[in-house]
């Protein structure tokens, strides 16, 4: 059972935008919005991972195909077998959310599908990663595309993950 927010403004027809104080929420509430959340996000991700697949599946039956060389059909086959296993991963949490419902151990379902989700993240990142050095590599030639991509390759590192872990270790410092 929920422990209710402790009286005051809170959301209503008079506040409609406030919030309940931080810090209010049982363990069982706050492993139901964390699992909302991670849901919410995965969602938005699995239309890129579905417009990534679409595209790669659209390229193996053009004309054009044919003339890749040896290693950029590699590329292809690395690229498309990303996302799909990608595809997999980021929609575990659904799979373990419906196989699970009700099940009392929310907050460790809750736990590792954020795991999960941060392993397809860096699959994610890894398809798109190599999706773009495919393109590069059919329009610019090798050197540029290693080159352009790996600058890609370092913006999702410092996005996606640098970025998360500094703001976390930030924070946990600044905590008492």
């Amino acid at each position: 059972m929920s422990t209710p927010p402790p009286p005051g403004p809170g959301p209503g027809p008079d506040h409609p935008d406030a919030s309940p104080p931080p810090g209010w929420e049982n363990p069982a509430v706050r492993a139901d919005r964390r699992l909302v959340e991670l849901l919410q996000e995965l969602r938005v991700l699995q239309t890129g991972v579905q417009i990534v697949f679409a595209f790669l599946l659209g390229v193996a039956f053009t004309p054009r195909f044919s003339e890749l060389s040896d290693a950029q059909q590699d590329i292809y086959v690395t690229v498309l077998l990303l996302t799909v296993v990608a595809a997999a991963v980021l929609a575990t949490p659904v799979a373990l959310h419906r196989g699970l419902y009700h099940h009392p151990g929310k907050a460790r379902i809750v736990d590792v599908s954020a795991r999960i989700a941060q392993y397809g993240l860096l699959l994610l990142a890894s398809a798109l990663t190599g999706a773009v050095l495919l393109v590069l590599d059919v329009v610019l030639g090798p050197a540029p595309a290693v080159a352009i991509t790996a600058v890609i390759a370092l913006i999702f590192a410092v996005l996606w993950f640098a970025l998360p872990w500094a703001v976390r270790r930030a924070t946990a410092r600044e905590r008492p």
